[in-house]
């Protein structure tokens, strides 16, 4: 494994614990893919540095439990969007 790629996720385990974001957030934040910051985490980061390994793995299980939570909000407040600007304006008398 490169040198910038073992630092990349080192960089990645210390910033999701700080900070406690998505995968999604931290890959835009990093300018990398959904898909590298998850193989950082999850494949590279526990031959690198195990102990940080497992606190990332605590963070990434919790994300897992809520993820049907957080999709059904951003789903609520889609239609709620929509709602609103579909409604016609009602002329002032």
């Amino acid at each position: 494994m490169h040198d910038y790629i073992k630092e990349r996720t080192i960089r990645i385990g210390e910033h999701i614990i700080e900070t406690k974001k998505t995968v999604r957030v931290i890959a835009k934040e990093f300018g990398v893919s959904k898909s590298t910051v998850h193989k950082d985490l999850t494949e590279r980061l526990p031959e690198v540095n195990p102990e940080l390994a497992k606190e990332v793995k605590k963070i990434l299980d919790h994300h897992k439990e809520i993820r049907h939570l957080r999709g059904g909000e951003a789903t609520r407040r889609k239609y709620k969007t929509q709602l609103i600007e579909e409604q016609p304006v009602q002329p002032q008398l």
